[in-house]
């Protein structure tokens, strides 16, 4: 079996609102500065929105195409590090609509997942602008089952639940979580991360738009809820190594999917 050990880094960036080409260029940036650490990433993770931010009602013209060129620069810069890119989130436009969406790509370039917000966050009207997603995704890490989901969905412990139960040790969440929400963000990634036994790793935006102020705190929690690695509230990458096999031997401790009692959990009318 391939090791699970995973050097990880988080690229909490700032973003300029509605200039994608100016973005990419930034994330390129950030990128190639964290490989140069000691020990070089395996997994590199970017922020929800990073191409545009929440420009929502500018989205027309400067949102990705569907499988566009932003895709194919992520899925290069992954085969050229030979490193796993989660790709945070991008707005993207196809016939349907505008989506919130993310990319993962594997060290050899191949796409790992897509996968579109499901549930939308109307307190920054996101669901006047964008359509949501209809499905969860899972995708491999190595031997390993992963997971990804995107901010708002980390309120939704029924989504956590669901993807742990498929087999996910290790849960990816690109956000634009704004203040003043600092306690709700970090209390919710790692009840999420103690109660399904599994890693959390969260990569949240810093700066400003014209409407939120981000306060980054990219966090990586492991399947105790022990907080390995957190950022502040600049623009800078969060480093950790984890091990996946941990959230096999948490589980083996506290056997809390063996207790579950789902028939009693349904609501009786």
């Amino acid at each position: 079996m391939a090791s699970q050990q995973y050097h990880i880094s988080l690229l909490q960036m700032d973003i300029r609102l509605a200039d994608p080409q100016y973005n990419q260029q930034r994330a390129g940036e950030w990128i190639a500065e964290a490989m140069k650490a000691e020990p070089k990433p395996d997994v590199i993770v970017l922020p929800e929105m990073w191409n545009t931010g929440y420009a929502l009602d500018r989205l027309d013209g400067i949102a990705e195409p569907e499988n566009g060129p932003i895709c194919d620069w992520l899925s290069e810069t992954a085969a050229h590090y030979g490193i796993t890119i989660v790709g945070g989130s991008i707005s993207e436009q196809r016939s349907s609509g505008f989506y919130n969406t993310l990319y993962a790509y594997a060290p050899d370039g191949s796409q790992l997942t897509r996968y579109d917000k499901i549930h939308l966050f109307k307190l920054m009207d996101e669901e006047k602008f964008m359509q949501p997603g209809e499905q969860t995704t899972l995708f491999p890490l190595g031997d390993v089952t992963a997971a990804a989901s995107i901010c708002y969905d980390i309120r939704f412990p029924e989504l956590a639940r669901t993807l742990a139960l498929a087999g996910a040790k290790v849960w990816f969440v690109p956000a634009e979580w704004p203040n003043p929400r600092l306690h709700h963000w970090r209390t919710l990634l790692t009840a999420r991360a103690i109660e399904n036994q599994m890693y959390v790793i969260a990569c949240n935006r810093v700066g400003r738009d014209e409407k939120s102020e981000f306060f980054g705190h990219s966090m990586i929690i492991d399947p105790w809820g022990e907080v390995i690695a957190e950022g502040g509230e600049e623009e800078g990458i969060i480093s950790a190594t984890i091990d996946l096999e941990l959230s096999e031997d948490v589980r083996g401790r506290i056997p809390v999917f063996a207790d579950r009692r789902p028939e009693l959990y349904k609501h009786q009318d």
